[in-house]
């Protein structure tokens, strides 16, 4: 039996195809993006189908298509949006210099772990669906956007320290508090426990930052 020649998987297009501009247009964004969210959750990354979508939203398949060219497009549209307010929400506490790096460090972790745990659903799910999106340009982009950020953090409060360790420890940081905090929030959580979680985490990553800051 002859064997068939092996191909390349291609990444999956996952731009939209193009930009809403009127009114009208933003409204069906809006609406396919809320259904898209109700179907991921209620169904799982496995069930998730551009038909449920459209159904879900109260649109024909052929108005979804003029928008996301497939589901992995919807997907990391739902994926982007929540990095960027990821992004958005780290960038404003460790750019506030009011504040001495420890406080902030502190606030970055508490308000990160009640978010991982005020959406852990939609979380898991995303994650589920990661393979279809994560190799994408777009999808490399969005996560370096956060990264430079805390990059940027470490070498305000480890000037001194060489690049390579100073890196190391952002990536460090960065890794250990996705990845637990993703764990931490597959359980239901009461807000005395995220709290404690999270007074354990950022006294973790403070004294690993001074002792990094030390050699």
């Amino acid at each position: 039996m002859a064997e068939r020649p092996m191909t390349t998987r291609k990444t999956p297009r996952i731009s939209s195809r193009k930009q809403p501009k009127q009114a009208r247009s933003n409204q069906l964004v809006s609406a396919v993006l809320e259904a898209a969210a109700q179907v991921l959750a209620k169904e799982g990354a496995q069930r998730f189908t551009t038909a449920r979508v459209a159904e879900r939203a109260g649109v024909s398949v052929g108005s979804l298509y003029q928008y996301f060219p497939n589901k992995a497009a919807i997907l990391f549209r739902l994926q982007s949006d929540e990095w960027r307010q990821t992004t958005d929400l780290l960038s404003a506490i460790l750019k506030d210099t009011a504040k001495p790096p420890h406080e902030r460090l502190r606030t970055l972790v508490h308000a990160f772990v009640r978010s991982e745990c005020d959406e852990a659903q939609m979380r898991v799910a995303l994650n589920d669906a990661a393979p279809l999106y994560r190799d994408a340009p777009e999808a490399k982009q969005a996560r370096a956007n956060g990264e430079r950020t805390l990059q940027a953090f470490m070498r305000e409060v480890l000037p001194h320290t060489p690049r390579a360790a100073r890196q190391r420890a952002g990536d460090l940081i960065g890794t250990t508090l996705s990845s637990v905090g993703k764990q931490f929030s597959e359980s239901p959580r009461t807000a005395p426990e995220i709290k404690a979680y999270a007074d354990a985490m950022s006294d973790m990553f403070l004294a690993y930052i001074e002792r990094v800051g030390q050699r």
